[in-house]
Parts: C-alpha cells; structure tokens; sequence
C-alpha cells in the first residue's frame, strides 16, 4: 500500500517593481526606497560609522548609524546589535568585501519578513536599500516595468476600508 501525499498549494506570490518604499518596523523607519535587485543574493541597508565595541560584561556588539546624516531619513539614533556575522559578500562590481550582517524585519505589503541584511555605506548609490534574492524567493516576482507596487496597494486597502 502507498501513501497517498497530500497536494499542498504554493502560496501565491505578490507582484513587485523594479522600485519599493519598505518599512523596517524594529528600526523606526518607513516609506524608505528600496531597489529591487533579483541580480544580488543578499539585501543590503545603508549605515555610517559602522564598528565593534565590547561591552563592560565582554560582549561583542556592532554599532551604527543608520543611513547617514544626509539622508531625509536619518533618525540620529545609534543602532547597536549584538547578534551579526562577519561575512564575505560579493558588491555590485565583482569585488568581495566583508561585511557584518544583521536580522530585521521588513515590511513589504502587510507582510512583515525576518531577512537578512548586510551593512553597507552606500551613500554613493541612488537607494539606500537594496532587496535581493534570497528575501524575494519563494514571495515575490518582479515586474521591471512597475515601481511602488507595495504603496499603492496600501492605498488601495485604506480607500477600500474608508468606503466600508
């Protein structure tokens, strides 16, 4: 006799652009502009003066800035996070950098998604935020030709909850 395996149906995925404002619930940040970047594996967030420090009780933690004061978003508040990796990350233009690494959460559309994101200054790039693969896979599908997806279905959802 054979088990009969039960069908489960994939979670249907959402449609995305090229272009998203995000938020970062745990970091006091929303509407911030995200590029979708299906050619990068790991997401990536801008922050400034990135560095170890010890603790008096001997723990090792990163801290930061995120963004930098520049940005419209810049919060002035120092981040410090006590669980990151150090690890090799492949940039844009081939070169391997090290790089901590962070777990936040996200929200794109009503879903908020633990990820990982490498820190980076990226001061010299258009978005402070870069989306990859490994947060896309298995949620999202990119349509290049639409931006700001995410936002307008909020919209949408609040007009529709107005009118109810």
């Amino acid at each position: 006799m054979s088990e009969e395996k039960t069908l489960q149906p994939k979670p249907e995925k959402k449609m995305i652009g090229r272009r998203e404002l995000v938020a970062f619930p745990e970091l006091d940040i929303v509407d911030i502009e995200a590029k979708i970047d299906t050619g990068a594996f790991t997401s990536a967030i801008h922050c400034s003066d990135i560095h170890e420090e010890a603790l008096p009780d001997g723990t090792r933690v990163i801290s930061l800035d995120l963004l930098d004061p520049s940005h419209p978003q810049y919060n002035h508040r120092k981040l410090t996070f006590s669980d990151f990796t150090f690890r090799d990350i492949r940039s844009s233009n081939g070169e391997v950098q090290q790089r901590y690494v962070i777990k936040t959460k996200i929200q794109l559309f009503d879903e908020v998604i633990e990820a990982e994101f490498s820190l980076s200054d990226r001061s010299d790039m258009k978005y402070p935020v870069l989306i990859g693969r490994s947060l896309l896979q298995g949620r999202f599908v990119v349509d290049v030709s639409r931006k700001n997806v995410a936002s307008k279905y909020k919209i949408k959802q609040k007009k529709k909850q107005n009118l109810l």
